[in-house]
C-alpha cells in the first residue's frame, strides 16, 4: 500500500478507537516530503513524511508514527520551545508523546478484555522512552534533562522543524488559536464517547499548556489588587524591569512567603526558591514581605528587604504545610489584604481547612501535579 493510502487508513483507524485523537488529526495536513524529511516531522501545523520510510513500517508502527506527529503539533511543541536548546527540547517532547502513545495503547488493549484487539499503536524502531519521567510536562522534562544531557547528544530523530527565533508572535498566536480550537472540539467529542479517559501524560501536558507560561512573579500581581478602584495610575518604577504594572493605592498588602526546606527539596531547587524570593523583593519593593522556612515545623517570620541578604535556611525534616498556615492565621491582621506564597514540591501534609487568605503555590519541575494542590492556585516554576 502506498504511503498516502497508509496515512489515510491510520486516520480512519484512529477515528474508530479514539475520537479525541482522531479529532486532533483532522486539524493537521499531511504532505509527502521525501526529499527533505528522513522519517516524519511537523512545523507545528502541517505534518510531513518520507513515503519510503512509511512504506517500510508495519501497520501498527504507521499508526504510532501518525499519532506521534499529531501530538507534537497539537501540544504546540514547536512554538513552546522558544530559546531552549533544540536537541534537548526535541528529546523532551519525544519522551512525552511516546509515553502518551504507550499508555493509550495499553488502555486500548485492556479495554477489549480478551476479545480480538484492534491493531495496536506501536512506536517505530529506536523510539525514545523514559518511563520514570514521561508523565511530566515537556518543560519539566527539559529542565530535568539539562542536569545530564550527555546520554542524548547522539539523538538524531529531529522532527520539530521550525527555527523558533524566526517564529513571529503572530505565527505563535495563529498556532495557539488553531490547536485550542482543535482541543476544544476534541474534548467535546470525547465527552460523548465511551472510549474512556485520556492518558495521564496527556493530562499533564494540557496542564502545562494552559498554565501561565510567563514570569510567575507577574502572575502573582493580580493577587495584590482586589477591585479596579485599587489602581491609581501607571507605576514608572517598573518600566526598566519590564513589569508594566499599575501602582497600588496604599501599601497595605502583606505577603507571607514560605520556602519548603524539608529533606525532600533538592539543593538546586532550594537555591532557585531563594532566588525567586529575591525576585519578588526586587519586583515589588513597596510591599511588606515576611519570610518563613518550613519543613514539619515553621521558622520565622523574618522581615526581608531587597537590599539585605536572606536569612540562612532552617529545616531538613519532614514536610507539613499545616504549621505555616496555622501561624499565618494567628499573625494576620484581618483588616489588611494578604496573600500566601508557598514555594514547594507539594509533597507533604495539607491542612484540612482551607486558609482564609489567597494562596499561590509555586512548584518546581517534577513537583506535585498542579491540579493536586487542594486549594489556592498552583503554577510551575520553569526557569528556561
Amino acid at each position: 500500500m502506498k504511503a498516502e493510502a497508509r496515512i489515510h487508513a491510520s486516520v480512519i483507524h484512529l477515528r474508530t478507537h479514539s475520537p479525541f485523537f482522531a479529532t486532533l488529526a483532522l486539524y493537521a495536513r499531511f504532505e509527502a516530503a521525501t526529499d527533505q524529511i528522513a522519517t516524519a516531522a511537523t512545523n507545528g501545523q502541517d505534518i510531513f513524511y518520507n513515503s519510503s520510510f512509511i512504506e517500510g513500517l508495519n501497520t501498527a508502527q504507521v499508526h504510532g508514527l501518525l499519532l506521534h506527529e499529531v501530538l507534537h503539533a497539537a501540544l504546540l511543541h514547536v512554538s513552546r520551545r522558544k530559546e531552549r536548546d533544540p536537541l534537548l527540547w526535541n528529546v523532551a517532547a519525544d519522551i512525552v508523546v511516546n509515553g502518551i502513545i504507550v499508555q493509550f495503547n495499553d488502555n486500548l488493549l485492556a479495554a477489549y478484555r480478551g476479545n480480538v484487539p484492534p491493531t495496536p499503536f506501536a512506536l517505530p524502531p529506536g523510539a525514545l522512552r523514559e518511563p520514570e519521567i514521561e508523565y511530566l510536562g515537556v518543560e519539566e522534562i527539559y529542565e530535568l534533562l539539562l542536569k545530564d544531557a550527555e546520554p542524548y547528544q547522539d539523538f538524531a530523530a529531529f522532527d520539530l522543524m521550525a527555527d523558533n527565533e524566526a517564529i513571529s508572535e503572530a505565527r505563535r498566536r495563529t498556532l495557539e488559536t488553531h490547536w485550542q480550537e482543535a482541543q476544544q472540539r476534541a474534548v467535546a467529542v470525547q465527552r460523548t464517547s465511551d472510549r474512556g479517559g485520556l492518558p495521564l501524560g496527556l493530562e499533564r501536558e494540557f496542564e502545562c499548556l494552559h498554565a501561565a507560561q510567563f514570569d510567575w512573579r507577574s502572575y502573582l500581581w493580580r493577587y495584590f489588587v482586589q477591585t479596579p478602584t485599587d489602581f491609581v495610575g501607571f507605576d514608572r518604577r517598573f518600566v526598566g524591569r519590564g513589569l508594566y504594572l499599575e501602582s497600588l493605592e496604599g501599601e497595605s498588602v502583606e505577603i507571607y512567603i514560605a520556602i519548603d526546606t524539608s529533606g525532600s527539596i533538592q539543593p538546586e531547587h532550594l537555591q532557585v526558591f531563594l532566588s525567586e524570593v529575591q525576585g519578588i523583593l526586587s519586583a515589588y519593593p513597596h510591599l511588606h514581605c515576611q519570610l518563613f522556612y518550613a519543613d514539619a515545623e515553621v521558622y520565622g517570620p523574618f522581615d526581608i528587604e531587597s537590599d539585605r541578604p536572606l536569612p540562612q535556611p532552617i529545616g531538613g525534616g519532614g514536610t507539613s504545610f499545616v504549621p505555616f498556615f496555622a501561624k499565618i492565621d494567628a499573625l494576620h491582621d484581618r483588616f489588611r489584604t494578604g496573600v500566601c506564597v508557598y514555594l514547594t514540591d507539594g509533597f507533604g501534609q495539607f491542612p484540612t481547612e482551607i486558609p482564609a487568605l489567597n494562596v499561590l503555590w509555586v512548584s518546581p519541575p517534577g513537583g506535585l501535579a498542579l491540579d493536586r494542590f487542594p486549594f489556592g492556585e498552583a503554577v510551575r516554576l520553569l526557569q528556561s
